[in-house]
């Protein structure tokens, strides 16, 4: 038996093939490359970057030091190194409804199925999924999620069209 991790990019379409590779401080920035965020700064100072260029997040980082860039960037990931870290939820939400990033987020670490339909209500475009239990759900279509909810949704597909005034009212459409 294998000790290795299988991941899979998961959307609401479905599982896709991931097109973009990790880097770290020595790779150069190149086509579809996803790089911590101190290396992209250096990447975005020095004019390397030759094509669609990602950017990682992790939770402790702030999305300060990436918004004069935002139009330069294809992908941002942001890092969920446990389950019980929600702050890239609220990066996710801020660089979509303040900052207006129309490019996609991608969440990145320990993607669990209870954590789906909030990461999809608060911006993330894709999914790097590991977990073995949610990786089952996904595959059968059963993303899960609650049926009520309290906060708006940042992305415009996620919002219900009928939806009631009150926030605590919300319902899925």
């Amino acid at each position: 038996m294998s000790d290795e991790t299988v991941t899979r990019l998961w959307t609401e379409a479905g599982f896709i093939d991931d097109v973009w590779t990790r880097g770290d401080a020595e790779t150069p920035a190149s086509d579809h490359v996803i790089l911590p965020l101190d290396a992209f700064v250096v990447a975005i100072e020095a004019g390397t970057n030759a094509g669609p260029l990602g950017v990682h997040l992790a939770p402790g980082e702030s999305i300060d030091a990436i918004l004069p860039h935002l139009d330069r960037l294809a992908l941002i990931s942001l890092g969920f190194p446990a389950y019980n870290d929600g702050r890239s939820f609220s990066k996710a939400e801020l660089l979509r409804s303040r900052h207006g990033f129309a490019g996609t987020i991608r969440a990145h670490g320990d993607v669990l199925i209870d954590l789906v339909g909030h990461m999809l209500r608060t911006g993330f475009d894709e999914l790097e999924v590991t977990n073995g239990p949610t990786l089952a759900r996904l595959e059968a279509g059963r993303p899960g999620g609650l049926g009520v909810h309290y906060q708006p949704a940042a992305k415009a597909s996620a919002k219900p069209a009928n939806a009631p005034a009150y926030a605590w009212r919300r319902v899925p459409a």
